[in-house]
C-alpha cells in the first residue's frame, strides 16, 4: 500500500484570533488541507457563533460553531495579562500566519497590530479580515453581513422593481470575504517562498461584495445602466401546482418562442410588446404575469420535462434539506460524517469543501474543539513544563 501524500498545507502553522464567520470559514478550509490552525478564545465564552444558537441542546458545540471549526485546536488565553501576551508571542514565533477579523484598531490596541509584529516576525503573514476596510469613514463602524449587502449595492438590486427590499439569507458577503481571505494568504505564502518575507493580507466584507458585482459595476462605471442578469425578461421562476420551477432563457435565437412551444402557449415573440429584447424588457411585468399564470397550471416535475424537450435551462426550485438529499450533493462528496465518539457526544453531519483535490481529500481529522480544549497539549508544545501550565491555569491565563 502506498504511503498518502502530505496534505497540502501541512507545516503551516496559522495563529487564528477570528470568530464568527468570515474568518473562521477560511481558517477551516486552511485546516482541512492540512494546516495546523490553533484558534485563540476568549476564556468567557469563546468565539462569539459558540452562543449564536442560544437554545441548542450542544450549547457552545452546537452546529453553527461546529460547521466552521472542525480541523482546529482551541487555546483559551488572557491576552489582557502579561504571561497570556506572552503564549501569544511564542505561538507567533513559532507561527507562518495570523489571522483577525475585529473591528479596525483592535489587534493595534492590544499590540498585535502589523506595525509591531512585522520587525519581529518578518516572515509572517499577517491577514486581517473587516467590515469594510482599515481606513475610511467606516473602518470603524462594526461589520456584518447584512450591512455589507445593504452599503454595498447588493440589497437595492432586485429582479423587479416592485418587489420590497429583503435580506438575503444566505451569509454572502461573510463567505466570498472568507474565500477571499484564503486567496491572498495562498498568494502571500507562493510569494514568500520566493522572497523569503511575509506580508500584510487585508479584506472586508464591503469590498467582498463589490467585487461579487464585477459585470453590474462594470455597465453602471462605463455605460451608465442598471444591469441585472435576473432581471432579464425570459428568465424568471414561476409557481407550479407543487412547487416552482425556475428558467433561464439564453444561448438561443429565440428564447421566447421556444419557452412558449414548451409549455404550450402561443408564441408569445410575435407580440409587439415581446417581440425584440428590449421591448421584452420593457414589459417584462406582462410577460410574466402571463408566464406565471401558465406555469401555474401544471406540476413541476411536468413542465421541467417539457422545457427540457426544447434544451431550455430549467430547473426545480429546491428547499436546503432537498438539496442536501439530492444523489448529486453525495455523489460530489459534499457531505462530511463523523459517528460520535468518547470525546464528541453528537455525530457531525457537514457540508465540506467545494474545492475537490484527488491527492488532498477533505475529512473530519479533529471534531470541533471544545472552549480551550488543547490548552495544555499546545503549552507543551511550546516548552512549558507542567507546573508552569497549572500555574498558567491557576491565574486564569488560559
Amino acid at each position: 500500500m502506498s504511503t498518502p501524500l502530505p496534505l497540502p498545507l501541512a507545516g503551516i502553522r496559522v495563529v487564528d484570533f477570528t470568530q464568527v464567520m468570515m474568518g473562521p470559514c477560511a481558517t477551516q478550509t486552511l485546516a482541512d488541507y492540512g494546516a495546523d490552525v490553533i484558534k485563540i478564545e476568549r476564556a468567557e465564552g469563546g468565539d462569539l457563533s459558540r452562543w449564536s444558537v442560544g437554545d441548542d441542546p450542544a450549547g457552545p458545540q452546537n452546529p453553527i460553531f461546529s460547521s466552521l471549526n472542525r480541523n482546529k485546536r482551541s487555546i483559551t488565553l488572557n491576552l489582557k495579562s502579561p504571561e497570556g501576551m506572552a503564549v501569544a508571542h511564542a505561538l507567533l514565533e513559532r507561527a507562518d500566519i495570523v489571522a483577525s477579523n475585529f473591528r479596525a484598531g483592535v489587534m493595534e490596541r492590544m499590540g498585535l497590530g502589523y506595525d509591531t509584529l512585522k520587525s519581529r516576525y518578518p516572515k509572517l503573514i499577517y491577514t486581517i479580515g473587516s467590515g469594510f476596510g482599515l481606513t475610511g469613514p467606516y473602518a470603524h463602524k462594526g461589520g456584518q453581513d447584512i450591512l455589507a449587502q445593504a452599503l454595498s449595492g447588493v440589497m437595492a438590486r432586485k429582479c423587479d422593481t416592485t418587489d420590497p427590499l429583503t435580506i438575503y439569507p444566505t451569509s454572502l458577503a461573510d463567505y466570498s470575504a472568507g474565500m477571499h481571505m484564503i486567496q491572498g494568504i495562498l498568494l502571500a505564502l507562493l510569494q514568500r517562498e520566493r522572497t523569503g518575507s511575509g506580508q500584510m493580507v487585508e479584506v472586508s466584507l464591503y469590498d467582498s461584495m463589490l467585487a461579487m458585482q464585477m459585470q453590474e459595476a462594470a455597465m453602471a462605471l462605463m455605460r451608465d445602466v442598471d444591469f441585472s442578469w435576473g432581471a432579464m425578461p425570459f428568465n424568471g421562476a414561476f409557481a407550479t401546482t407543487d412547487g416552482a420551477v425556475v428558467v433561464v432563457g439564453a444561448f438561443k435565437k429565440n428564447p421566447l418562442r421556444e419557452i412558449c412551444l414548451a409549455i404550450g402557449l402561443d408564441d408569445l415573440s410575435v407580440d409587439p410588446r415581446f417581440s425584440t429584447f428590449t421591448e421584452a424588457l420593457k414589459h417584462r411585468s406582462d410577460l410574466h404575469r402571463i408566464l406565471r399564470e401558465r406555469f401555474s397550471a401544471g406540476t413541476t416535475a411536468d413542465w421541467i420535462a417539457a422545457l427540457e424537450v426544447r434544451d431550455l435551462l430549467c430547473a426545480p426550485v429546491r428547499s436546503l434539506p432537498e438539496a442536501l438529499r439530492d444523489p448529486q450533493t453525495r455523489m460530489n462528496g459534499m457531505l462530511l460524517e463523523r459517528s460520535s465518539t468518547s470525546d464528541q457526544s453528537e455525530e457531525l453531519r457537514l457540508v465540506s469543501s467545494p474545492v475537490h483535490m484527488s491527492a488532498a481529500p477533505v475529512k473530519i481529522d479533529r471534531p470541533p474543539p471544545k472552549l480551550g480544549e488543547h490548552g495544555r497539549e499546545i503549552l507543551a508544545e511550546l516548552g512549558y513544563d507542567e507546573s508552569h501550565i497549572d500555574s498558567l491555569e491557576k491565574a486564569k491565563v488560559i
